[in-house]
């Protein structure tokens, strides 16, 4: 192992860096190393090579082994073949190392119902992952970004006002106290779904903790799910019988999701300008349909102030738009109603 970590990991954490490297590969050779990701957070991410394979480690703070370390999530997850293989994890360290996986755009390989069927069986292998420490209350966080939506005023008018109108007649219908909570990832947006060709595999599981399963199966869905035929081999795959309260409580759990996503790319874009400043207020002509091609040609980024604050309108319309119809009012009276089946 002749590379100069020096030049490339923290000084301070050579010496564990060193350590690691030789518990995950022995005496392999230890060719190449790069920085993936890292400055937004404690977290920085690197592909290794090691005997001309590429591995991924994942330099963290050093932390005590607890229930609820981000570790052990991550563990767990490889333990049931949904995350990258694990070859190495050292929580007092701060350090793990992962199979790199090769990135190919998953919709080459799998499109329809086939799409909808492989994302549906990976939904349900987090799903099925032995778990116990909760996280936060979902209405909670709920009320928590849209209470820092309002102070921010970033948009206001017709679109936002209709959106948090909406967004009460859930709060007032969802089942948000249903025991019937699993392991959830919470962020499954396609930069955490990664495919090989064969294979999807799920990554970043620092958010990951016992949640309404809905939240993953709508995150999903708002990404990659589109017209009635993958929604009902999405649901089928997952739920096996499907009745009219899975299917509603999903609908609703879109829009949730929607205004999630929404009001976080929002609050990016506010943190992204002066207090003072004036935010473009027009939402007429900003759909999903338009702004998501600009984004997958590169044409608009999410990393960018303009992307950030298209992105939020393009979601926020996209939910008002699903909430004035007919089948969401449907759906919300059934909640109401309706006594939770259980889920086999």
């Amino acid at each position: 192992m002749s590379l100069n970590y020096s030049n490339i990991f923290p000084a301070d954490r050579v010496p564990a860096v060193t350590t690691a490297l030789e518990n995950a590969f022995g005496r392999a050779v230890i060719s190449e190393a790069i920085l993936l990701t890292g400055g937004l957070s404690a977290a920085s991410v690197y592909k290794i090579i090691a005997d001309n394979r590429p591995y991924v480690m994942k330099l963290d703070i050093p932390h005590a082994y607890t229930s609820a370390d981000p570790f052990e999530k991550i563990a767990r997850a490889s333990a049931a073949g949904i995350a990258p293989p694990l070859h190495y994890k050292n929580e007092e360290a701060g350090i793990i190392i992962s199979e790199f996986i090769e990135n190919k755009p998953i919709r080459s390989f799998f499109s329809g119902e086939a799409l909808a069927v492989k994302l549906a069986e990976a939904v349900k292998k987090i799903h099925m992952i032995p778990y116990a420490v909760p996280g936060g209350n979902l209405q909670e966080t709920m009320d928590h970004l849209l209470a820092g939506f309002r102070r921010n005023n970033i948009l206001s008018g017709p679109v936002p006002d209709e959106c948090l109108r909406r967004y009460e007649e859930i709060k007032a219908s969802y089942p948000w106290h249903d025991t019937d909570k699993v392991f959830s990832h919470n962020d499954l947006n396609p930069s955490n779904i990664l495919c090989d060709g064969t294979a999807i595999w799920i990554i970043d599981w620092d958010t990951a903790f016992v949640n309404d399963r809905y939240l993953d199966l709508a995150s999903v869905a708002n990404f990659f799910i589109h017209g009635p035929e993958q929604e009902a081999a999405f649901l089928k795959t997952y739920f096996g019988e499907v009745n009219d309260y899975h299917i509603s409580r999903f609908y609703v759990m879109r829009q949730i999701s929607r205004i999630i996503y929404a009001v976080m790319m929002l609050q990016l874009a506010a943190q992204a300008k002066p207090a003072d400043y004036a935010h473009d207020q027009q939402m007429e002509g900003v759909f999903l349909k338009d702004v998501g091609p600009l984004l997958g040609s590169g044409a608009l980024s999410l990393a960018t102030y303009e992307g950030q604050l298209m992105y939020g309108k393009a979601l926020m319309n996209e939910a008002v738009q699903q909430m004035c119809t007919v089948r969401f009012e449907d759906a919300l009276v059934l909640l109401k109603r309706h006594i939770m089946p259980t889920v086999r």
